[in-house]
C-alpha cells in the first residue's frame, strides 16, 4: 500500500471493480461496490469510477475473462486511474497478472481493509494484531516486489537468479516477523487475561457493544457514559477496544466495552488476528448489538454481525438490540421487524438522546444484578468479612479505627442479609 500513500501531491485515483456473480442480484453487487467506495475513501484515495462485471465462472488468470480484462484496462487508462481495487479476493498470481497487464497498482478488498486497520491502530495490541495480519497476507505475495528481477537458472549449480535469492531472503524475514508478532501477542493476551481475572473478582457486570461498522457504537458508549472517545463518520473510525463504566438506575454499575466494527467480507486474517480484541464479546455478561435503523441494508448488517459472533463462539450470548439513528429518516416498520428477532429491541438516537433512558432501564432490569450502597463497620478479627466485601462488592472508601474497619461499598442486594449485623446508618 505504500505506493498509494507515497504521492503527497495529490490523492491516488482509484478505479473500483465489482462482480455480479451468477445467482446474485445486481442490486447486491452495487451495494457491495458502494461499500468498497466508502472503504476506499477511508483509506485516503479518490474513487474515479466503478465497474460491475457479470461472470459465470472465475478464470484462473484474471478471475475475469480476457475480454472484460481488456475493457477494465481501457477504462483505467481513460480515467487516468493510478490503482485498480477489486471487490473480491485476488490470488497472488492473479494480482501479479493484473499488475503486469495494466502496469498499475492492483489491490483487492482485503488489502484495503488491512491498510485502514494499519493506519488506525493505536494500542500496542492492535498494532501487533494488524502487523500479524499484514505479514500473513503478504507472505504469498512477495514475488510482486521482485517482478523486475527475472527468475533464471544460474550457472555453477545455482538454480535461481537474484530475484529468487532475494525472494528467499524476504520470505525468511517475513516468517521471522510473523513468529515475533505471535510471541508478543501471546504475551499481551496473557496480560489481558490477568486484567480480566482481576476485573472478574468484582460483581460489576460487563457488556460488549458490537455491530456493523459505522452503526454508532462509539457514539453509544459516549452517550451512556460521557466518555471522551474518538468518533468519526467513517468506516472503522476506531479499532481499539474502550471500556468505560456507566451508572444505571439505583446506582447499579455496568462496564461497557466498545469493540471493532464488523463488515461484509472481513478478511479471515483479521478475524483470527483480532480474536483477543473481539474476545470482549465472548466474556461479556451480555451483548449490546447496535444497528443503524436508517440504513437500507439493516437486515444484512444484522446477519453479518451474527455470523462473526458465531465464529467467535458468542452466538448464544444474551443480547439487547439497539436501533440507533432513529432521528434520521427510516422505515417505521423496521423496529417491529427487528423485534421479531429479539423482543428486547429499542429505538434510540445518540444524537438527540431519544430512548437512552429506556435503554438504561432495560439493561438494569434484564441484565444487571441489583446493587445497593452500604456503610459497614466490621470488627477486628473478622477480616474474612472484609475480604468478602472486597471480593463481592466495589469498595469506595476504607478506613480503620480502634474498633474495626469502616467500609463504604456497593454490594449485590443478595448479600444484604449476610452483612446485616455490620450495616450502620451513619459513621459513629
Amino acid at each position: 500500500m505504500e505506493e498509494i500513500r507515497s504521492n503527497v501531491e495529490r490523492k491516488q485515483r482509484a478505479l473500483l471493480v465489482g462482480v455480479h456473480a451468477e445467482g446474485a442480484s445486481r442490486a447486491e453487487a452495487e451495494d457491495h461496490l458502494e461499500e468498497l467506495a466508502s472503504l476506499t475513501d477511508t483509506m485516503g484515495a479518490d474513487v474515479v469510477g466503478g465497474e460491475i462485471v457479470r461472470i459465470g465462472r472465475p478464470t484462473p488468470h484474471f478471475y475475469l475473462g480476457s475480454g472484460k480484462a481488456e475493457e477494465i484496462k481501457a477504462l483505467a487508462e481513460s480515467e487516468a486511474a493510478d490503482v485498480l481495487i477489486f471487490d473480491f479476493d485476488l490470488s497472488p498470481s492473479q494480482q501479479r497478472n493484473w499488475e503486469k497487464f495494466t502496469e498499475k497498482a492492483v489491490i483487492d478488498r482485503q488489502e484495503v481493509i488491512l491498510d485502514i486497520f494499519a493506519s488506525r491502530a493505536q494500542t500496542r495490541e492492535a498494532r501487533l494484531q494488524v502487523g500479524l495480519a499484514r505479514m500473513e497476507y503478504s507472505l504469498p505475495r512477495l514475488r510482486r516486489a521482485w517482478t523486475h528481477l527475472e527468475r533464471q537458472r544460474g550457472g555453477a549449480g545455482l538454480r535461481g537468479g537474484p530475484g529468487e535469492l532475494q525472494l528467499e531472503v524476504d520470505r525468511r524475514v517475513v516468517m521471522d516477523r510473523i513468529a515475533r508478532f505471535r510471541r508478543e501477542l501471546k504475551q499481551v493476551r496473557m496480560q489481558r487475561q490477568v486484567q480480566r481475572k482481576s476485573r472478574s473478582t468484582r460483581p460489576i457486570p460487563s457488556a460488549a457493544i458490537v455491530g456493523y461498522t459505522n452503526a454508532g457504537k462509539s457514539s453509544l458508549l459516549r452517550a451512556l457514559t460521557g466518555a471522551d472517545v474518538f468518533i468519526e463518520d467513517k468506516l472503522f473510525a476506531t479499532l481499539d477496544p474502550t471500556t468505560r463504566r456507566v451508572e444505571l438506575s439505583n446506582r447499579q454499575p455496568l462496564l461497557l466495552t466498545d469493540t471493532v466494527g464488523f463488515i461484509r467480507k472481513l478478511p479471515h486474517q483479521l478475524v483470527e488476528a483480532f480474536k483477543a480484541t473481539l474476545e470482549e464479546a465472548t466474556i461479556a455478561d451480555f451483548i449490546v448489538h447496535v444497528l443503524d435503523v436508517s440504513h437500507p441494508k439493516i437486515d444484512e448488517h444484522y446477519a453479518v454481525t451474527n455470523q462473526v459472533l458465531a465464529e467467535l463462539g458468542a452466538a448464544n450470548k444474551k443480547t439487547i438490540l439497539v436501533l440507533n439513528k432513529s432521528d434520521q429518516e427510516h422505515d417505521p416498520l423496521t423496529a417491529a421487524r427487528m423485534a421479531r428477532h429479539n423482543p428486547l429491541c429499542f429505538e434510540i438516537s445518540t444524537h438527540t438522546g431519544e430512548g437512552l433512558d429506556l435503554l438504561r432501564e432495560a439493561m438494569a432490569t434484564h441484565f444487571v444484578l441489583p446493587m445497593e450502597r452500604f456503610r459497614l463497620h466490621i470488627p477486628h478479627g473478622r477480616f474474612d468479612v472484609v475480604d468478602l466485601v472486597h471480593r463481592e462488592g466495589e469498595v469506595l472508601t476504607q478506613k480503620h479505627d480502634e474498633k474495626g474497619v469502616w467500609l463504604e461499598a456497593d454490594l449485590p442486594l443478595r448479600f444484604k442479609a449476610q452483612f446485616a449485623e455490620f450495616i450502620v446508618e451513619r459513621e459513629e
